[in-house]
């Protein structure tokens, strides 16, 4: 792979994130949309970047943050669905409370990414 395409590549991984980041908070100020992705990480599109290229055979599977960076996805699903299930229980001022807790594990997600790319650069 390019430098060109690692950087694509790493770019859509991002791009999947923010957006994920951007439903939940939709969802949390009550303008819906679908919850599978939102409760589900393999049925999110960071998800299935993860599975192609994180796991078993894939691109970056061999790194160690790898391993990491997905944990850290299930877990922000997890945050996602306990907050949505707060919304829905109708407290949600525990549940605004808790973006700062996805915001937390987003960023260190950010982190791995950049990290991974840094060392897939250094590989090609």
């Amino acid at each position: 792979m390019t430098i060109e395409e690692l950087k694509q590549d790493f770019d859509s991984a991002r791009i999947r994130h923010v957006h994920f980041k951007s439903r939940l908070r939709s969802y949390m100020f009550g303008n819906g949309g679908e919850e599978g992705p939102l409760r589900d990480p393999e049925a999110c599109s960071l998800g299935q970047w993860i599975a192609d290229r994180l796991r078993g055979r894939g691109s970056y599977a061999h790194l160690p943050e790898a391993r990491q960076f997905d944990r850290q996805h299930v877990l922000m699903h997890q945050e996602a669905n306990r907050l949505m299930d707060l919304q829905a229980a109708g407290r949600t001022d525990e549940a605004s409370a808790g973006l700062g807790t996805v915001q937390a594990i987003a960023d260190e997600m950010q982190a791995l990414l950049q990290t991974m790319e840094a060392k897939m650069r250094r590989e090609a």
